[in-house]
């Protein structure tokens, strides 16, 4: 569910005094796209970001739920927004649970 590897090379990436704010972006914005998520003509669109933002922040799981339902938002078939949204809910708790342990930071967006 989650890339812990990903994870450090992108605190690598920003550096340790921007990881948790980076972090905390990432929850924020990703807290607003997903309860957005609903079908229509941004559907593809938004589930392409969050994809995106996903593999960035080491969640795979998240983003290949994200990239299957940006597939079929493409095609006008159904796409699994629930699923999309309790992946998002896991990884998101895990994430939060973890990363003190694992890094030393609470991102500020963690409640």
């Amino acid at each position: 569910m989650i890339d812990w590897e990903r994870i450090g090379d992108l605190r690598a990436e920003v550096g340790a005094d921007d990881f948790a704010e980076v972090i905390a972006l990432f929850l924020d914005d990703t807290d607003s796209q997903v309860a957005a998520l609903a079908p229509g003509p941004d559907l593809e669109a938004r589930l392409h970001y969050l994809k995106g933002s996903a593999m960035t922040v080491g969640l795979p799981a998240l983003s290949d739920l994200c990239r299957a339902g940006e597939t079929a938002a493409g095609r006008g078939a159904a796409t699994d927004l629930d699923g999309i949204a309790a992946c998002y809910a896991r990884s998101r708790a895990a994430l939060i649970k973890e990363l003190p342990r694992r890094f030393g930071i609470a991102p500020s967006s963690a409640a």
